[in-house]
């Protein structure tokens, strides 16, 4: 039986082994294994209550997990949650793990009050925007990376 859970400060190990699930799933070992931070910073990280890290375990080891932020609105007294990384290890996939992350951290969301949970899609991500249109209303948005300037 596969179990959802919240990753605290003390799950440093687990939160290691989410991030090696990330580089697996994106085929991105440069962003998620290069330039790991050491266990204090992870876990001052695993502290903060709007950072939301959820795995999905089976028989002690994480199969799945997502990475979520809770954003502070400023135009209403509300917040939105931003759903940033998802994964299912390949050999686990199309058994509802992705959708149990998914429902936790909505349930995230209504006890913290955000009144939505908005993700991205990558184009050619079939799955990722199959499951995301099944579970919500999709809007077709441009995405822009805009790097950090220093000042003068």
């Amino acid at each position: 039986m596969t179990c959802v859970r919240r990753l605290g400060p003390g799950d440093i190990v687990a939160m290691r082994d989410l991030n090696a699930l990330y580089a697996d799933a994106f085929d991105d070992a440069e962003t998620y294994r290069r330039d790991q931070p050491d266990d204090a910073w992870l876990a001052r990280q695993l502290e903060k209550r709007a950072v939301i890290l959820l795995v999905a375990e089976l028989d002690g080891r994480v199969v799945g997990g997502l990475t979520a932020y809770d954003l502070p609105k400023l135009e209403a007294a509300r917040s939105e949650i931003y759903l940033y990384d998802l994964a299912v290890d390949a050999a686990h996939r199309r058994r509802g793990i992705a959708t149990a992350l998914i429902a936790e951290v909505q349930h995230i969301a209504a006890e913290t009050g955000a009144w939505a949970v908005f993700v991205q899609a990558d184009y050619g991500d079939d799955p990722a925007v199959a499951l995301y249109t099944r579970l919500g209303a999709r809007e077709d948005v441009m995405h822009f990376d805009l790097p950090p300037l220093a000042r003068d």
